[in-house]
């Protein structure tokens, strides 16, 4: 559509990627960009705002089942104005639970990319790490994600927390592939493995591909699990008696203990 002005100036609608529409001189539509407006931009502020009082209460009430009302009071709203950022309550959860695992994600990777890539027992040494330093600092985004299900919540099948799980718990199994390519992934302690946790490998990680068997698959999941639990026991304050050398010192031979049931080099 074109457009006359006063001017003598002719200038056409042009229109960005959320469906914003500004008037241009006719020639320079090629400079439109899609620069976000002033309203986009307010817009996304107020969600982000939205999000951080959330893990703000969470953090206050050390409880990952947030209410609206709460976020609203909080915030200086009604209710029913969250409703313009958020279909509803499930809808915020599912944008900080996947926000939560690619910052977790994120931080493990970091953690594993400073070592050299060849140290599988100091990459393994340093992803825990990460992830245990991640739990103790955020223990409600560590809960929201890897602790009891929210009352009432229900993710989105294959939806983006799903994608973003599989994100961060990858982690692992690049340390398990890297010791395959290697040729320095020994067999695990326990070498039994059943036909559905063949079938499960299969299934849900086929990056293993033919580099790692089922039984060091079942030897990951059996790592990730000393790892996790240690991390939820630490996170939680049930270590706290013990003195901080200790407890770092018990941390690093689970870590060790579980690396060399899986077959993991630790030397």
């Amino acid at each position: 559509m074109l457009n006359h002005l006063s001017s003598g100036v002719t200038y056409v609608k042009m229109h960005n990627a959320s469906g914003s529409a500004r008037l241009v001189p006719l020639g320079e539509e090629t400079t439109v960009t899609d620069a976000p407006t002033r309203r986009e931009r307010q817009r996304a502020a107020t969600v982000e705002e939205i999000k951080d009082v959330a893990r703000g209460l969470m953090r206050k009430q050390g409880t990952v089942d947030v209410r609206f009302t709460d976020i609203a009071k909080e915030m200086g709203m009604t209710p029913p104005a969250l409703y313009r950022y958020f279909a509803d309550r499930d809808a915020l959860l599912t944008e900080l639970i996947t926000e939560a695992y690619r910052e977790l994600g994120r931080e493990v990777a970091d953690a594993r990319e400073q070592r050299d890539p060849d140290d599988i027992g100091g990459r393994w040494i340093a992803v825990g790490t990460a992830y245990r330093n991640w739990a103790r600092r955020e223990p409600e985004q560590f809960a929201l994600i890897l602790g009891m299900p929210v009352p009432g919540y229900v993710a989105p099948e294959d939806g983006p927390t799903t994608d973003a799980a599989k994100d961060a718990m990858g982690q692992l199994s690049l340390l398990f592939i890297r010791a395959a390519e290697l040729g320095v992934l020994q067999e695990p302690l326990v070498r039994e493995v059943s036909d559905e946790m063949a079938a499960c490998a299969a299934e849900k990680h086929p990056e293993l591909g033919g580099l790692v068997p089922p039984e060091s698959f079942q030897a990951m999941m059996q790592a990730w699990a000393t790892l996790h639990g240690f991390t939820c026991l630490d996170a939680y304050g049930q270590f706290h008696w013990m003195t901080d050398e200790a407890r770092e010192a018990l941390f690093v031979s689970t870590l060790r203990a579980a690396a060399l049931a899986a077959g993991i080099p630790t030397d």
